[in-house]
């Protein structure tokens, strides 16, 4: 099946991954001005590293709770309250203006990503409920595409933004992309049938982690899907943009045009080996993550090669992610497919989050080379774990 195919036979996953697309942007858009004000404000490496955490962080508490929700609220109902959620906590970044703003820009990431966690979790819950098999990985695919895309544009449409018009328009503009999705989720007409849940909320999350003891093997596919999380770059990006790359072009710029290169990459990885990978091939997949964070490693300090390894280090990341997103989804059960996914939502900004702050607070006491070649060693372990855990046959 190829992606045309898809969305010619599916008319819902076409109009979904629009609201996708618009609101993904959005997200992306705002963080080049996030990290440019910050670095504007002097806050320090670990504050950076933070900030960029708590784009995670909200995941891994509201997880168990989250599951919980998707599994009883209408669909179409439920993403339209998250995004409004994530629109009105945008246009509050507009009340941020020093480091002292700190804290109040802490909270509303912490309210928006974890609106932006459950919208994920909902519409990952909804598509296996459509779709199966080869149509279910293909949907992963484009959504980790879409995902990757509106990285790149938003990115580097962020950065010319900021450096033409400063945060506050970029924050603004924000805010718009979010009302655009709105509006189009509107239009979207689709029914799923909500199975009635009679059990609290506290009961519903006791079931589903007993459902998880019953079935330890899915523990294996969280973790092997949460060491994506390896390459949770925001934090090295924005400090070798302050250490490095702004005497050669502007902060914003840096960061915009570094992250919508691997953007780039993660775009166009699926069109390249998607259709060569099976089980037992994507354990090269692993190992040539790792060796292309390596070699960026070594070519990071100077800004033009740095972008070429910081293609390398995109490549593989999205066939990753969506592979074993769907190895995991095929192996749980319909009833129980809301809470599992949140649970590895939790798992997966477990990892993002440990891989966030090793990085801010290693880059006090080593180089940002050496933390860059210990992510991409880390790739190789995983490599081997894979190997062992799910070649053993």
């Amino acid at each position: 099946m190829t992606y045309r195919e898809l969305f010619r036979t599916h008319k819902v996953v076409r109009q979904l991954s629009t609201v996708q697309f618009i609101a993904y942007f959005g997200a992306w858009f705002s963080n080049v001005a996030i990290y440019s004000m910050l670095l504007d404000f002097g806050a320090s490496p670990f504050i950076i590293a933070t900030v960029a955490a708590m784009h995670l962080i909200p995941g891994i508490v509201l997880s168990p709770f989250s599951g919980s929700i998707v599994d009883r609220i209408a669909v179409k109902k439920l993403m339209t309250i998250l995004l409004s959620v994530e629109l009105t906590m945008t246009l509050g970044f507009l009340l941020i203006n020093s480091l002292d703003d700190v804290g109040l820009l802490l909270l509303l990431l912490f309210i928006r990503m974890g609106s932006a966690s459950m919208f994920f979790t909902t519409e990952m819950t909804l598509l296996p409920k459509l779709l199966s098999g080869e149509a279910l990985v293909k949907a992963n695919e484009i959504h980790s595409i879409i995902w990757s895309f509106t990285f790149t544009a938003g990115m580097a449409m962020g950065g010319i933004i900021v450096s033409i018009f400063g945060v506050k328009i970029s924050f603004m503009i924000d805010g718009l992309f979010f009302l655009a999705a709105l509006i189009i989720l509107s239009q979207i007409h689709f029914h799923v049938e909500v199975e009635k849940v009679h059990k609290s909320i506290l009961n519903s999350i006791r079931d589903g982690i007993s459902y998880l003891k019953r079935n330890k093997h899915l523990f294996h596919y969280m973790i092997l899907h949460a060491t994506v999380g390896l390459t949770a770059f925001d934090t090295l990006v924005t400090l070798l943009a302050d250490y490095k790359y702004k005497y050669v072009v502007a902060i914003p710029l840096a960061i915009g045009i570094t992250n919508s290169i691997r953007a780039f990459a993660l775009m166009i990885g699926p069109l390249l080996i998607s259709n060569w990978i099976t089980k037992k091939r994507i354990l090269y997949v692993f190992i040539a993550q790792g060796l292309s964070i390596i070699i960026w490693a070594f070519v990071q300090n100077d800004f033009y090669t740095g972008l070429i390894g910081m293609f390398l280090t995109g490549i593989a990341t999205t066939t990753i992610w969506s592979y074993t997103y769907a190895m995991l989804q095929d192996e749980v059960e319909s009833q129980y497919l809301g809470r599992v996914l949140a649970y590895n939502e939790m798992v997966f900004m477990v990892g993002n989050v440990t891989t966030t702050f090793f990085i801010g607070i290693m880059a006090s006491f080593v180089s940002l080379q050496v933390i860059s070649i210990t992510l991409g060693v880390a790739f190789l372990i995983v490599a081997y774990y894979y190997k062992r855990v799910f070649l053993k046959e």
